[in-house]
């Protein structure tokens, strides 16, 4: 039995990573790849507008 109890956890972990990578392919692209696409597009336009603009105008 002691087998058993070294393999439950590699076993147990080896299930819960599949799990979490057909998760991860399974959201993939659908109905809100377009939405999510234009949320990063945007996030990447407001941090590219605050990298080119001075924090402190020199006069």
């Amino acid at each position: 039995m002691d087998y058993v109890s070294a393999l439950l956890p590699p076993v147990v972990m080896a299930a819960f990573f599949i799990g979490v990578v057909r998760v991860i392919v399974k959201t993939q692209g659908g109905a809100s790849k377009t939405k999510e696409d234009a949320a990063v597009d945007a996030a990447l336009a407001r941090a590219e507008g605050a990298r080119q603009t001075p924090a402190h105008p020199e006069a």
